[in-house]
């Protein structure tokens, strides 16, 4: 492995009972089973490792009636990372499923977007339906850390490393980014909320949590665009995405999974 090409590992951390009804705007004539799981993900090399959000805590978990299946300093702890020494996190968006356990990085900058800051402290945030996604302390804890020069804002797109890009995509959020990075079987699109489910870019189909849909619409053709294949597009919350592709390593059976290899489907 060259110092532009990276592993990139899923964790999961936690999941929501949900029938596929609430997954799409106009439901789903099936109205199947379809839970979200929820993941962070780590990419590394031998030079760096960065972390791609950073999920939520048990707090947050009973508040809205989540289930931590495995804390995230868990799952970062089987892959021998330590998050004291963790100087990158990348944020695609500030849905406190992507934003929380403040303390986990303490030596960390932060990559996000502008337009996400933008939009999670301005005036859309006064209607309940926009803000519904976000919690109010991770939004602030943000704050400081643009106050403390720990926030490294993009307008846009930007290689914050060899073989890392972070991209502009929005449709769910204003500011919602997806992760390309170079692997050995070609560039993925870690595309985060961009699309939760496969059948939603496979479909063109639109989660009901959304700001644009004209956006994220788009949105899919970005992936498309930017990843090696349809293949290398990774959705947001999919179960699909543990079944699809290989064990991390012994133990990690149903938990975490490498995205840099092919899937078995």
């Amino acid at each position: 492995m060259t110092s532009d090409t990276y592993e990139i590992h899923a964790i999961k951390y936690a999941q929501l009972a949900r029938k596929s009804s609430g997954n799409f705007i106009g439901g789903d004539d099936h109205d199947v089973d379809m839970p979200l799981f929820y993941y962070v993900w780590v990419i590394r090399n031998a030079e760096r490792t960065i972390v791609v959000d950073t999920g939520f805590n048990a707090t947050v978990a009973a508040k809205r009636g989540r289930t931590i299946t495995r804390p995230v300093a868990e799952g970062l702890k089987a892959l021998g990372v330590v998050p004291e020494q963790v100087k990158d996190v990348v944020i695609t968006h500030l849905h406190y499923d992507h934003v929380g356990n403040h303390a986990l990085f303490p030596n960390a900058d932060y990559h996000l977007q502008d337009k996400e800051m933008d939009f999670a402290t301005g005036r859309c945030m006064c209607h309940g339906i926009m803000n519904h996604g976000y919690e109010v302390d991770d939004v602030t804890e943000m704050v400081r850390r643009v106050y403390e020069n720990r926030v490294r804002f993009i307008d846009g797109s930007r290689e914050i490393a060899p073989g890392i890009e972070l991209h502009h995509v929005g449709g769910h959020t204003k500011g919602l980014q997806s992760v390309r990075v170079k692997t050995n079987r070609g560039w993925v699109m870690v595309a985060s909320d961009a699309s939760h489910f496969y059948a939603h870019i496979e479909q063109n189909r639109v989660f009901p949590i959304v700001y644009n849909v004209g956006d994220m619409l788009d949105g899919y053709e970005t992936l498309r665009r930017l990843a090696s294949s349809p293949r290398h597009i990774v959705p947001g919350h999919d179960p699909l995405v543990i079944d699809r592709y290989p064990v991390a390593g012994p133990g990690m059976d149903g938990w975490i999974v490498r995205l840099d290899l092919d899937p078995r489907v």
